[in-house]
């Protein structure tokens, strides 16, 4: 399967593209070309990606990734999805959020993402409670009961969440139905199964952030045999193999380079073998 129908009425290609490190490539700077940024989105669409994901708290000075896939894709192709998340507070300045929004704020950062990409209604909001720690202990509710007025207000057609647990899940389903969830994962860290068990069982997309292991590929021994097997990077490897695992899993990688886009996108149609996929998970 090549695509993935997100709350069963928004079909994406399972190979997508994360728009967070299209500002800046790391997280202090410094700022990346805006016009071979502007490349790389325009580019992705020509090879089919449909499905960006993106949030106004992703910026570098005066460069945001919103206002990048505003001006190079605006107006929109009819079936491109673009997802944003909401609830990190990030301050300008600050190389990462340093905080949460209190569910009163939330409308003003949904009002935010509508207005910096020039749409009426969000296809995809995911709700990103906590921080950088693992995640969990915290009720989602209040926050999520927001969004959830927000999508019956029209402004949002799908929610989603990220970076949550078991229970977190829960407490959100009960509220209202959750399209999407967004965890950390990758196959050489694969410490979210559970989760990802849970989002076939109920038609949810899973959709990792951190695909190719965060700010850099790891040096990953299994990595590099299977890439070498089968002729392709280690970057391919991972996305290859992230796609393997279920029917339900999307990839977001992210990059600023128009070469790594290229080769991304091209895992999408590298095929691992069985014995591929018990290497990267010995």
């Amino acid at each position: 399967m090549t695509t993935f129908d997100i709350g069963d009425d928004l079909r994406v290609r399972r190979m997508g593209f994360g728009a967070m490190r299209l500002p800046a490539s790391e997280r202090g700077g410094p700022a990346n070309d805006r016009e071979t940024g502007l490349a790389v989105l325009r580019r992705a669409v020509e090879l089919g990606v449909n499905h960006i994901d993106t949030a106004a708290f992703y910026f570098f000075g005066d460069l945001t990734a919103n206002g990048m896939i505003r001006d190079a894709l605006h107006p929109y192709s009819g079936d491109l999805v673009i997802a944003t998340k909401v609830g990190p507070r990030r301050e300008p300045g600050a190389p990462m959020p340093t905080g949460q929004l209190a569910a009163d704020e939330l409308r003003g950062e949904v009002e935010r993402n509508l207005r910096d990409l020039g749409l009426d209604r969000l296809d995809l909001v995911y709700l990103r409670p906590g921080g950088i720690e693992a995640p969990g202990g915290e009720s989602i509710a209040e926050r999520f009961e927001v969004l959830a007025a927000l999508r019956e207000e029209g402004l949002i057609r799908h929610l989603g969440v990220s970076h949550v647990d078991a229970a977190q899940l829960a407490e959100a389903s009960a509220i209202a139905p959750v399209a999407a969830l967004q965890n950390r994962f990758d196959v050489t860290q694969p410490a979210d199964v559970e989760m990802l068990r849970t989002c076939e069982r109920d038609g949810i997309a899973y959709v990792p952030y951190f695909p190719l292991g965060g700010f850099g590929v790891p040096d990953d021994a299994r990595l590099k045999a299977v890439a070498a097997r089968r002729d392709a990077s280690p970057a391919q490897v991972l996305l290859a193999g992230l796609l393997a695992l279920s029917p339900v899993t999307l990839a977001i990688p992210g990059t600023s380079s128009l070469a790594h886009l290229e080769e991304n996108v091209a895992a999408g149609g590298l095929t691992l073998a069985e014995e591929d996929l018990r290497a990267l998970r010995s």
